[in-house]
C-alpha cells in the first residue's frame, strides 16, 4: 500500500494534535514579522497534474511557476541532474519561484547517509545552479531507519553546510514513541538549526509530532480524497496563523494527493485563506470555491 494511504478515510482521526511545548519556546526566540510562505506540489508534469494546465500549454514549468511559488522537487530522489538541466529550469521559472530538492536515494536509502561524500558533492554542485531560487533541501528516511541509526544521522546533520537549509523527515515510529529518543533527536536538530518535517497523512498519525526545531516549518500534506481533506487544510491554516503570531519566519507547505487532479484545489483553498486572513497577495491557482467531492 502507498505510504499513509487508507481505504476508509472516514474511520481515521484527522484533527491536528496540539503543539509540543518546545514549539512555542523555539518560536519565541524569533522577532515577530510577516513570514515567507511557499506553497506548491511535488511535481509539475502534465501527466501528474491532470486538469491543471490550460489547453495548448507546452512549457509546463513556466506555467506552473506562474501559478505556484514553489515545487517540492521529488525528481532529485531518483537522479542528480546535470547543471545544464538545472540552469534551464532556472531560466524557465518565474523570478520569485523557489525549488525545494529532495536528497537523492543514493545518499538516503542506498548509502544510508554513510560513505556518500562524492554523491553529496555532486548533489551540491547540481543544486547550486538554482542560485537564489534554491529553497530548503529535504531529507526523507524510510521506515527501517530507526533510532539505532541516531549517530549516523547526527553526523550527517552536523556536517551539512550551515548556509543550506535542511529539513529531515523520519518515518520510523521509534523516533517518536520514546520521549527520550524524541528529545535527543529534536535537541540535535535544533542545535544544528535543521527543520523537523511534519508529515500529515491519515495512515501515519504517529508522525504528527508538531514539534518545530527552528524558525521554519516544512509540512508535507497528503490528502485522502475525502471531505475531511477540507477540514484538515482549514485546521492547518489556523495552526499556521498561530505560528505566525508566535514568530515563525518561513512556511513551506506542499500538498500531495492520491488523485493528483485535486491537489491544486486544496492548495488554492489554503492560499486563499492566507491572502484573506494575513493580507498576502500569493497567486491562487484554480478556484478555491470548487468542491472536491
Amino acid at each position: 500500500m502507498k505510504f499513509g494511504k487508507v481505504e476508509n478515510p472516514e474511520m481515521y482521526p484527522h484533527g491536528l494534535p496540539k503543539d509540543h511545548t518546545d514549539t512555542k519556546i523555539v518560536l519565541a526566540t524569533e522577532d515577530k514579522h510577516s513570514p515567507k510562505v511557499f506553497i506548491g506540489c511535488p511535481r509539475w508534469a502534465k501527466a501528474e497534474l491532470k486538469g491543471f494546465y490550460p489547453k495548448g500549454v507546452k512549457d509546463e514549468l513556466s506555467y506552473y511557476s506562474s501559478q505556484f511559488n514553489a515545487i517540492e522537487l521529488n525528481a532529485y530522489y531518483y537522479r542528480i541532474f546535470p547543471p545544464s538541466v538545472v540552469e534551464g529550469w532556472y531560466d524557465r521559472s518565474s523570478p520569485d519561484f523557489m525549488f525545494f530538492p529532495k536528497v537523492p536515494q543514493l545518499i538516503s536509502q542506498f548509502r544510508r547517509l554513510k560513505n556518500c561524500d562524492d554523491a553529496l558533492n555532486d548533489f551540491f554542485v547540481s543544486i547550486s545552479h538554482f542560485k537564489e531560487k534554491l529553497g530548503t533541501v529535504f531529507l526523507q528516511m524510510n521506515d527501517n531507519y530507526g533510532p539505532h541509526n541516531f549517530q549516523d544521522l547526527a553526523l550527517f546533520v552536523r556536517n551539512w553546510p550551515k548556509d543550506l537549509p535542511l529539513s529531515v523527515e523520519l518515518r520510523n515510529s521509534g523516533w517518536y514513541s520514546d520521549s527520550y529518543v524524541a528529545d535527543d533527536l529534536c535537541a540535535m536538530l535544533q542545535e544544528n538549526k535543521v527543520s523537523h518535517t511534519i508529515t500529515d497523512t491519515l495512515g501515519r498519525r504517529d508522525l504528527m509530532h508538531m514539534r518545530l526545531t527552528n524558525s521554519s516549518c516544512f509540512v508535507r500534506f497528503t490528502g485522502a480524497n475525502h471531505s475531511s481533506d477540507i477540514t484538515r487544510i482549514d485546521e492547518w491554516y489556523d495552526r499556521l496563523t498561530a505560528w505566525k503570531g508566535q514568530g515563525i519566519n518561513q512556511i513551506n507547505f506542499f500538498v500531495h494527493q492520491t488523485i493528483e487532479k485535486d491537489l491544486q484545489m486544496l492548495s488554492a483553498r489554503l492560499i486563499n485563506k492566507i491572502n484573506e486572513g494575513w493580507g498576502y497577495k500569493l497567486n491562487i491557482t484554480g478556484s478555491p470555491q470548487v468542491s472536491l467531492f
